[in-house]
């Protein structure tokens, strides 16, 4: 077989010379802009000879500040052909974490949109490695700010050249960077080659993967700064189809109003936006009916949402798991083809699992002592991982690598069953797991259920100290509005009676207004239990209150 380079000039090539007349649509800071792939390459092409010219070279580090639009589009292509590395920032980061990511990358130019200039502005006299601030805006002016020379994204544009030289780059070439949220400790940097990010877009695009087509028409919520908005604007170039970007600081009626005016087939986020747009589509201000599939992830949609969209409006929810080490798709729920005559509910259920390993990777599920666990659907382990697209080590930290990969397996640290068929679950995140009376309560199935409750929009399990049991169960509950003290700690305790096993009873129920959440919306329980640090059970005896 030929020995061929697996690198993005080819999914890069394929879009504009087999789809060079289809259109990109983004919603940009002066309304939505529209232009094909052919006008796309032309731009890309230019943005690397820019990138020629600023002194990127091989390896070198390019940040990008900014939201998802048609010009980090272009980033997410130029940067790697050029030889340099794409290093997506999380805007949601605090100002601290911003700056270490930064600097132990060692970005050389950052990219920022000029809404987010302000930000940029607030730590650029920390940063140590970053020699120019390009501004990304609709115009050619840069507007006034008190960074240092920068400049005008589209005036550089303007005066490149279009057509460029590439570079020879090994598929084994880092193209991109992202680092983890870290609720605790400082953030992990993952590389991602250019093999990775090909192999994992072949694998997004099986129709028992992602099941892209050129067809679509695909709206990406998940921020292009998370995960490479998990791999999405990759797989779509290749495939020629539709992009719909939704701009700077999109809401849940800017998400509905793209999908129905561009006739959306698929979107991507995490569960709070399907939450937010479902009113507004069950009420009947949107019309959603171009989509075919929702894709989830980031955290796990409830039973609940995943029965609304289908029966209330014919939508899929599709559920997918990966994280930042992974590129990051590793499981996605879909029924088999044996499973046909499963009840709506069965298939509901199914559909709230994490679902079955993709093809080309593997995976094993350790437990406590080292050895796989049965594919029971009720034994806990923690989920082990390898493949071409999983990661090998962290990014210049070798002390948190030796911890997190072992023996070519990478330890997710999510701790999860499998059931007879091989799907997927977690139970929880090993740092979250409760232990109480030498055995395991999975927060994860305990804050599902409490999520079921019609009176509960969200809920969130931590664990408290306690002198028998060790530990013991505290759920912070948001109510829906329309119940807002109607609903007592009891009423919930008396919900999950019949639904949990005893054990798993919360000792305490916190009535909350919002539950706090990481910079990509994962529930932040870290900040919980700090803010609950004071409770602890003084007696064998369980003290339930609302309070």
């Amino acid at each position: 077989m030929m020995a061929y380079d697996l690198t993005l000039r080819a999914i890069l090539e394929r879009a504009s010379s087999l789809y060079a007349k289809k259109e990109i649509i983004s919603r940009d800071f002066s309304g939505i802009f529209h232009y094909t792939y052919g006008d796309f390459y032309k731009r890309t092409l230019q943005l690397a000879n820019v990138l020629k010219d600023l002194g990127i070279t091989k390896g070198d580090r390019v940040g990008t500040l900014a939201w998802n639009h048609h010009r980090h589009l272009e980033l997410y292509f130029a940067v790697p052909i050029s030889g340099g590395v794409l290093h997506t920032l999380n805007l949601r980061l605090g100002t601290d974490q911003l700056v270490y990511i930064i600097n132990h990358a060692e970005d050389k130019v950052i990219f920022v949109d000029k809404d987010l200039v302000p930000l940029l502005e607030s730590f650029r006299d920390q940063l140590t490695t970053v020699e120019r601030i390009i501004v990304l805006s609709d115009t050619l002016d840069i507007p006034a700010c008190g960074l240092e020379n920068p400049l005008s994204y589209e005036a550089l544009l303007a005066e490149a050249d279009e057509t460029f030289q590439y570079p020879d780059i090994s598929e084994w070439d880092p193209a991109a960077m992202c680092y983890t949220t870290a609720t605790t400790g400082s953030p992990k940097g993952v590389v991602y080659t250019h093999r990775a990010l090909v192999l994992h877009c072949l694998s997004a695009c099986l129709p028992d993967c992602l099941d892209l087509r050129e067809s679509d028409r695909v709206l990406p919520f998940v921020p292009m700064f998370h995960v490479n908005a998990w791999g999405l604007p990759f797989a779509c170039t290749w495939l020629g189809t539709t992009q719909v970007f939704p701009g700077s600081r999109p809401q849940a009626e800017d998400i509905c109003q793209l999908i129905q005016d561009y006739k959306v087939t698929m979107a991507a986020g995490v569960p709070t936006i399907w939450m937010a747009t479902y009113p507004l589509w069950a009420n009947g201000s949107y019309d959603p009916s171009s989509l075919r599939q929702l894709v989830n992830g980031g955290s796990a949609a409830t039973i609940s949402l995943i029965r609304n969209y289908y029966e209330k409006l014919g939508v899929s929810i599709l559920h997918a798991y990966g994280m930042t080490e992974t590129t990051p798709v590793v499981l996605v729920s879909r029924p088999k083809s044996t499973m046909k005559n499963l009840s709506l509910e069965e298939k509901y259920r199914l559909s709230a699992k994490q679902g079955l390993l993709v093809p080309g990777l593997e995976m094993k599920v350790i437990g406590e002592k080292g050895k796989e666990i049965p594919w029971d659907g009720k034994t806990m382990g923690e989920l082990l991982l390898r493949g071409p697209w999983i990661a090998k080590e962290y990014y210049k930290d070798p002390v948190r690598s030796k911890e997190a990969f072992i023996d070519g397996w990478l330890r997710t640290g999510d701790i999860v069953t499998v059931d007879e068929e091989g799907y997927v679950s977690i139970a929880d995140r090993s740092k979250d797991l409760i232990k109480s009376g030498g055995e395991w309560i999975p927060s994860l199935d305990l804050e599902n259920t409490l999520m079921s409750h019609p009176a509960v929009s969200e809920a969130a399990v931590i664990a408290i100290p306690h002198p028998k049991w060790d530990e013991r169960p505290l759920a912070c509950v948001v109510l829906n509005q329309n119940y807002e003290g109607d609903v007592t700690a009891q009423d919930i305790l008396d919900f999950l009676k019949d639904k949990v096993p005893k054990l798993w009873l919360p000792d305490y129920i916190k009535f909350i207004e919002a539950i706090p959440r990481t910079s990509v919306g994962k529930f932040y329980k870290a900040a919980l239990r700090e803010r609950f640090s004071e409770i602890a059970c003084t007696s064998g005896v369980p003290s339930r209150t609302g309070v």
